[in-house]
């Protein structure tokens, strides 16, 4: 069965880590770029990180650069999402995608092809 499964979030105190991981099953990831976005309630989607399948090249949004690192492990047909330094408005439903773009990736809701059900952080005291 072709499918992306999120798992890795949950509840943490403002400041805390979480790391998010995104595996495939049924197809090799290597071939596709993934774009993490996530949702809080009320709110658009909003596009996180994503990684490139060619280069590794690796963008982040403005709201979380410099705390969050997305990376890419082949062997394991996984991406994870290390979150440091959380902060209560990193609460949302996270959902990964792979995206079908010749080379890099975009934040942007476009070429995105396969999604995972998501996996809820919630960052609270």
């Amino acid at each position: 069965q072709v499918q992306l499964v999120e798992s890795g979030g949950g509840l943490v105190q403002p400041g805390g880590s979480l790391r998010l991981s995104c595996a495939a099953s049924g197809f090799n990831l290597d071939y596709f770029a993934i774009v993490w976005f996530r949702q809080a309630p009320g709110k658009e989607r909003e596009g996180v990180s994503c990684i490139s399948a060619t280069d590794g090249s690796t963008y982040y949004a403005d709201s979380v650069k410099g705390r969050f690192t997305i990376s890419r492990d082949n062997a394991k047909n996984t991406v994870y999402l290390q979150m440091n330094s959380l902060k209560p408005e990193d609460t949302a439903v996270y959902y990964c995608a792979t995206q079908a773009v010749v080379a890099g990736c975009t934040l942007a809701s476009r070429y995105l092809e396969l999604w995972g059900q998501g996996t809820l952080v919630t960052v609270s005291s």
